[in-house]
């Protein structure tokens, strides 16, 4: 956090795109699993450290105060789409770069293939750091910009960040937000144990929530401009606690297949309305500027922990609950967590 107040945006996401484009280099290497092991914990200084918080920086600079709800949200529609159209282009790709006769043992086709897709990866990447590097300005937005001299790490800064409650409320926010997200890695499972569905039509059941992904937040943002960016998260949060109910209860959507995909759109509607605003609080919780990176830093390790609780937590949920129970405790504990988000949400603006 504080060295995105340190340093300009435009500095650290270009050297964070360079230095994850480096990395794709060395994978394409088919690195030794302990060289891979190091190269996971170099992308998460490269992508994380000296990325993420000048990003949700950067975006309240350029999107302005008046309209920060729509500015996150066409952001992370954005990143929905190219996310899409990546995935899509790399299958695409990879199936290409493949013989039309490849024998089940074939191993050597696969690899190459696979390599030249990371590589592609890697030249996109080092495509958006030059942009990023030609079309930022070189300091701040001069707008906002109050003096030449740069702010040095200051732990005062972040004392006075840490003892704003509503930062912790926010940090709650994104963290129940967060687990809600997660849980759709279980929409195709749940459709195969639990509705009884095939591999294909479940796959499609998963999908929908990608082409959800930007129409939730744009319609999250420009709504959260006009009625309060706390207020949308609040109606967001109660989206997906509706959504949780009716899927944990299958006998309230058995035999229509319209009624589960109504859960599933809405419910998504929710979770990327919620990635859509959750960065946009600032709007309300009286945190300047000039603090953003810290404020950023901190709501993150909170909030971002379910990447490292949750994927264990489901996988035990669900080996000690096989079926549908399983899937049932999932989304009601989701609900749970969505019901938190609810009131953390009303703590903001009071």
């Amino acid at each position: 956090g504080p060295i995105a107040d340190r340093f300009s945006a435009r500095k650290l996401l270009s050297s964070s795109l360079f230095l994850t484009a480096a990395g794709g280099l060395v994978l394409g290497l088919n690195p030794s699993l302990f060289a891979l092991t190091l190269l996971y914990a170099f992308w998460g200084i490269s992508s994380i450290l000296l990325f993420w918080a000048a990003f949700i920086k950067a975006i309240r600079i350029y999107g302005g105060e008046a309209q920060m709800g729509r500015a996150y949200g066409w952001v992370d529609a954005g990143r929905g789409v190219v996310a899409a159209a990546m995935a899509s282009a790399s299958v695409a790709l990879y199936d290409y770069l493949l013989p039309e006769q490849l024998g089940i043992f074939q191993s050597a086709p696969r690899v190459n293939a696979l390599i030249f897709v990371i590589y592609a990866f890697s030249f996109f990447t080092v495509i958006a750091g030059l942009l990023i590097w030609l079309i930022m300005p070189k300091d701040d937005h001069p707008k906002i910009a109050t003096s030449h001299v740069r702010p040095s790490f200051n732990w005062q800064d972040i004392s006075r960040v840490s003892l704003n409650s509503k930062v912790w409320w926010q940090a709650i926010v994104v963290l129940c937000a967060y687990v809600a997200y997660k849980s759709t890695d279980d929409i195709s499972l749940y459709g195969t144990e639990v509705l009884q569905m095939d591999e294909v039509t479940a796959g499609h059941l998963a999908s929908l929530t990608f082409w959800i992904r930007p129409i939730g937040a744009l319609i999250a943002g420009y709504l959260g401009d006009r009625f309060g960016i706390s207020r949308m998260c609040k109606l967001s949060f109660a989206l997906v606690i509706m959504a949780c109910i009716s899927l944990s209860i299958p006998d309230l959507i058995s035999g229509s297949f319209v009624l589960i995909i109504m859960s599933i759109a809405i419910g998504s509607l929710g979770i990327y309305g919620l990635r859509g605003l959750y960065f946009a609080l600032f709007k309300e919780n009286e945190v300047s500027l000039k603090h953003t990176g810290v404020a950023v830093g901190l709501i993150s390790v909170i909030g971002y922990s379910p990447d490292v609780f949750f994927g264990p937590l489901m996988g035990w949920l669900l080996d000690h609950n096989p079926g549908q129970t399983g899937h049932q405790h999932l989304f009601m504990m989701v609900a749970a967590f969505g019901i938190i988000g609810l009131f953390a949400s009303s703590r903001i603006k009071m």
